[in-house]
């Protein structure tokens, strides 16, 4: 169990939290949630020890593990002893019977020693470990190729794979993970799921992916009004619990507002009169008709409605006979006619070249064979994965946005840049302040500004809240035009395509439907079993 009490938090003046009090018990899976700039990351460091509350004290089970987020920490170290290092009581035997064994001469108290050293390492599994570690690598989507390599052969997205796998390891009573599906593509986070589900310890996870945390939570801890709130059940239950709380609270709140008012117009009324005992009566009852607080959230939702100027030709895209190798074929001889409206969802593992095709439908890069031919009047309005480059710098959000259209008036750029969070002055913020959720919202007021009839957004949930998520999965769904999309989010997958594109067994599968009977058809996972 870890338990809360009396934490307080703030920086830079902001208050995140104040005196919470509150447990995390085993056999519970909690999703700590509320939206960016919140306190979430804060309060899991917290829970973890790697910061200090202003106020308070945590007390946590001695076996606890927590996602680690420096990616270049273990440079020189195997994959596989990484994820080794993860069982601290572990790791520590097996190195010091490395450092015993490689003496010339050893001493009767070397043998000693030797002897407690086996038996630590028999008590923590020591003699499956490799290949406890290897499995969950395996799960993770880190192959066996891969599992010997140092750290600083590994690419980005598999450092973080490893850093999961090591949090993993070595059966803690507490876990603590903070956005660990980032960089997991669909299967992994399938996998992941399951593996969560098994874990009879205290898990706390933070992520802005809505499916898994419905997936995986018993509890959610929700971060707003200054506190934390936990909930029984997954996400979705949370979100109506707290609709209903606060409805609730406001309603009998108005009613006691026109009840104060009936009370002090009585007493206002006959206050001079002869009927004195009534209004001392109703002074009192005034007295006790106390208001209940209800703090402002902090949760704010964006409005995100993508229009077009006009409508693209029928036949919108045109693929045929599309192939591209780099060190080993990413799709061959892939033909495809795509139509307009239709909302084409790109899925796949890691490293298989989703983003390699959508920049060869576009046209940055050549394809080895065939061709793409773009419909009339098609406009294509573009979202890369990383979107901060594409953004000039010496220049303010408002300012981007007048540029790209300078027709639009003044008032329409300031009501876009409202309805996504960009409010007030927030509107002339530079944009090389902006944080990396910051940018991805600015890129939707482009593309709502310009009003492409089709959008290709390469993982377009990249640094968004859960709220942000949503409000773009409505926004997609009820476009009019044609969308294509590479996406890692089951939640957006599954509200808005209406057609796969899936790359699995070295090649590629046009599948004509949503993602949940793509799934039914390939037993839950991407690559067919």
């Amino acid at each position: 169990m870890i338990q809360v009490q009396d934490v307080t938090k703030a920086f830079a003046g902001k208050k995140l939290f104040e005196s919470v009090s509150t447990a995390f018990p085993a056999g519970r899976r909690y999703g700590l949630t509320g939206p960016n700039g919140a306190g979430k990351t804060t309060f899991m460091k917290i829970l973890g020890g790697d910061l200090e509350p202003d106020t308070g004290v945590v007390s946590r089970p001695k076996r606890f593990s927590m996602l680690k987020q420096d990616q270049y920490a273990f440079e020189d170290r195997t994959v596989l002893d990484v994820v080794l290092m993860g069982n601290a009581a572990l790791w520590e035997a097996m190195q010091e019977k490395e450092r015993l064994l490689a003496k010339a001469d050893l001493t009767d108290e070397d043998g000693s020693r030797l002897g407690e050293l086996e038996g630590t390492i028999a008590e923590e599994d020591g003699y499956s470990a490799e290949a406890q570690a290897a499995t969950l690598l395996e799960g993770l989507g880190v192959f066996e190729s891969e599992q010997h390599k140092k750290m600083r052969e590994v690419t980005g997205g598999n450092k973080v794979r490893v850093l999961l796998a090591q949090a993993l390891f070595g059966k803690p009573m507490a876990l603590l993970l903070d956005e660990p599906t980032n960089s997991l593509d669909l299967d992994s986070i399938h996998w992941l799921e399951d593996f969560l589900l098994q874990f009879e310890g205290t898990l706390v996870v933070i992520s802005h992916d809505r499916h898994f945390l419905n997936a995986i939570c018993t509890h959610i801890a929700d971060i707003d009004y200054e506190t934390i709130i936990t909930y029984t059940g997954t996400y979705d239950d949370m979100v109506r619990a707290k609709a209903s709380v606060r409805t609730r609270i406001e309603s009998e709140n108005s009613d006691k507002m026109k009840r104060r008012e009936q009370l002090q117009e009585f007493v206002a009324r006959f206050s001079a009169g002869t009927r004195a005992s009534q209004v001392q009566s109703r002074i009192k009852q005034l007295e006790k008709l106390s208001l209940s607080d209800v703090k402002k959230s902090n949760i704010a939702r964006p409005f995100i409605k993508f229009e077009q100027k006009r409508p693209s030709g029928k036949q919108t895209l045109t693929i045929e006979g599309l192939s591209k190798k780099f060190d080993k074929p990413l799709f061959t001889k892939f033909s495809a006619l795509i139509t307009k409206g239709e909302r084409v969802a790109v899925v796949g593992r890691n490293g298989v070249g989703k983003t390699t095709f959508v920049r060869t439908l576009l046209g940055e890069l050549k394809p080895d064979a065939g061709s793409v031919a773009w419909g009339h009047e098609a406009q294509i309005g573009y979202m890369p994965q990383d979107v901060k480059p594409i953004i000039p710098v010496g220049t303010t959000c408002f300012d981007y946005l007048h540029d790209i259209d300078p027709a639009a008036g003044n008032e329409q750029i300031r009501g876009l840049l409202g309805r996504m969070l960009f409010r007030g002055d927030e509107g002339m913020k530079p944009t090389k302040a902006l944080s990396g959720g910051e940018a991805v919202r600015l890129l939707f007021c482009k593309l709502m500004l310009v009003q492409p009839n089709v959008l290709v957004l390469d993982e377009p949930t990249n640094h968004l809240d859960l709220e942000s998520i949503s409000a773009l999965g409505e926004g997609l769904a009820n476009y009019p035009g044609t969308v294509i999309f590479v996406a890692h989010d089951r939640d957006l997958i599954d509200t808005v395509a209406t057609r796969i594109l899936a790359f699995h067994h070295g090649g590629m599968e046009d599948f004509a439907g949503d993602y949940e009977t793509f799934l039914e058809k390939h037993g839950g996972f991407i690559e067919a079993h």
